[in-house]
């Protein structure tokens, strides 16, 4: 149920949990939004596709200079000393104000709608709409926006943030990342501590697929790859040059075992448009492909000790992809093609 208990990890970035005044108010909000039809989007047959940047331009024209001021920064705007435009946490507000209120108008509100749903595949949407749902009362509640740089001027950047969410749209502006930065997805299904097979959950597929792939190690194998302590999830800085990897060497596995982490992989970036998905491609080519990677599964936090490994890392020079199922999921990535590429956790 929504608002969610008090969790350490998941009000990093807040003060407090949302109020129940807030809830109310901001589902009320939605609610009256839900009616309305988003003549963005290209569910029809027939209909044209927008790119998400291009709606981000289009939302940029749109806002008043009062708007601009609370929600538009310049590319470089700094937070506590770093660059607010590649912070990453598990729940956060980038600004203060919220879709369920009444500082965006309802057309602001339909293109900040096709703007999300935009940087994923179509057939999820439904999904994310049921995380959404889930994790912050729906979509078009919590979720709080920013943009950096000027739309259509060079170098610009989307961010939106909510409970289990980071999400990018910058259009390429940001060199040697993908997804323009690090993101956050996760979801609490069907309560706050899951039960092991993770009931509704829309990513635990993710990690049952990984699984899949302990299962197909021997002995030795699984020496390397199970570690007994998992890191801190938001640790998903690159490590220095000769720094080791925990887990088992992707590299180093069978020529069937390899193809599974392929698959994996595809899993991972199942959700996200295309875009994303040959941005992520291209900054593991970089690095030297998925071969370069480390994967390993941790024993701590295992729902249910079933052996079935809730948390495990998929990582390299520069990637990391840190999945979290206890009590739910929490999935911190970082993806460059450049290791010096640096972030902000909060």
């Amino acid at each position: 149920m929504y608002p969610p208990p008090h969790c350490p990890d998941c009000d990093v970035g807040l003060s407090s949990p949302l109020s129940r005044r807030q809830f109310v108010r901001t589902v009320g909000a939605a609610a009256s939004a839900a009616s309305l039809t988003p003549a963005l989007y290209a569910d029809q047959p027939g209909a044209k596709t927008k790119q998400p940047e291009s709606l981000v331009k289009t939302l940029y024209d749109s806002l008043s200079t009062e708007q601009r001021a609370s929600v538009c920064f310049e590319w470089d705007h700094l937070r506590d000393g770093a660059p607010l435009r590649s912070l990453v946490q598990a729940n956060w507000h980038i600004t203060d104000e919220l879709l369920g209120g009444d500082f965006f108008k309802s057309d602001q509100k339909e293109l900040i709608e096709a703007i999300f749903f935009g940087l994923y595949q179509p057939d999820w949407k439904d999904r994310i709409k049921k995380q959404q749902q889930d994790d912050a009362g729906g979509f078009g509640t919590d979720q709080s926006i920013a943009i950096f740089g000027k739309p259509g001027s060079g170098k610009f950047e989307f961010v939106m943030t909510s409970r289990h969410l980071t999400i990018r749209c910058d259009g390429d502006s940001n060199d040697h990342v993908a997804f323009g930065g690090p993101i956050f997805y996760g979801h609490a299904a069907s309560s706050f501590t899951e039960a092991a097979d993770h009931p509704g959950n829309v990513f635990w597929f993710q990690a049952q697929l990984a699984n899949k792939l302990y299962e197909m190690l021997d002995g030795r194998q699984r020496k390397l790859a199970l570690v007994r302590e998992a890191p801190r999830e938001s640790n998903v800085h690159f490590r220095r040059e000769g720094e080791a990897f925990p887990g088992i060497r992707v590299g180093d596995l069978t020529r069937d075992q390899q193809e599974h982490v392929q698959k994996v992989l595809a899993a991972l970036i199942e959700p996200y448009r295309t875009t994303d998905r040959d941005e992520v491609a291209l900054c593991l080519k970089t690095q030297g492909g998925l071969e370069k990677c480390n994967i390993a599964f941790y024993q701590s936090g295992d729902t249910g000790e079933d052996g079935v490994w809730d948390i495990w890392r998929l990582e390299g020079p520069a990637f990391v992809w840190h999945f979290r199922g206890s009590p739910h999921v929490h999935t911190w990535v970082n993806v460059a093609s450049d290791p010096s590429v640096k972030i902000s956790t909060g």
